[in-house]
């Protein structure tokens, strides 16, 4: 029994030195740009959420083995909570953008590989499928506040709208109906980090910065939408679905 217990605690003992290491590049990033409170509170507030919360997800899952796919996930929800301290500190000082970007641009280009090691590997989870989303839509999140102080509100529109859903799912539950496999959703997912990594580099003049993040919220309205009526119509088909075969045994008898 002590054994058992060795061993589905492996996966627990990686979420704390995930947690470590996000504290190694919060001292990192204060040591480089003089860090204040607020990226300090922020980077640290998401190392313990991020630990407690995968912690409690692996307790209830219990696999026996935390994974490759999980470990580049986590390495990237690292860089993530980074992130995260930069735009909290930028409201007190001027952001490092090169920094910023560099960070942000390593996270997205790390988007990609989690899931192809998880499929070679034969590793793929639930867990990990959740986590990599969890870590992808606060990546957006933290962006579109940042990118939001320069351009209005509104792009607040692009971060919040992932939670709508899932905050709208609490209330009409066909929203939590699993989707099918798209192509164009994935991509949609992918612009958006890109969009709002482009526009917060300052690259380019404003209107340029403008339409680059207005073409990003219209494709995720539109990817949103193009759910949201799916998942309404499949959950009529099911509420219609057991009507049928009460019928065929009412002719039968």
């Amino acid at each position: 029994m002590a054994l058992n217990n060795t061993y589905d605690a492996k996966p627990q003992q990686e979420t704390a030195v995930g947690a470590g290491v996000q504290i190694l590049l919060l001292a990192l990033l204060g040591t480089a740009i003089g860090m204040g409170p607020a990226g300090w509170l922020t980077g640290l507030a998401f190392a313990f959420a991020t630990w407690a919360v995968l912690s409690r997800a692996l307790h209830r899952s219990r696999p026996s083995s935390f994974g490759p796919a999980n470990r580049v996930t986590l390495g990237r929800a690292t860089l993530v909570g980074g992130v995260a301290a930069l735009v909290a500190d930028s409201f007190e000082s001027a952001p490092p953008v090169t920094l910023l970007v560099a960070l942000t641009a390593v996270a997205l280009l790390l988007d990609g590989v989690d899931g192809k090691v998880a499929r070679h590997t034969g590793t793929a989870t639930p867990l990990g499928a959740r986590f990599d989303m969890e870590v992808d839509a606060f990546l957006i999140l933290v962006l579109s506040v940042y990118v939001a102080t320069q351009l209005g509100p509104w792009v607040l529109l692009i971060g919040g709208m992932r939670y709508a859903f899932v905050a709208a799912a609490h209330v009409a539950p066909w929203l939590n109906a699993p989707l099918p496999p798209s192509f164009a959703r994935k991509t949609v997912a992918a612009v958006q980090g890109v969009c709002l990594l482009l526009a917060g580099a300052g690259l380019f003049p404003h209107p340029v910065n403008l339409a680059v993040v207005l073409l990003a919220l219209s494709s995720l309205v539109w990817s949103f939408g193009r759910d949201v009526v799916w998942l309404w119509r499949n959950s009529r088909t099911r509420a219609g679905a057991p009507a049928e075969p009460k019928l065929q045994e009412l002719a039968a008898r």
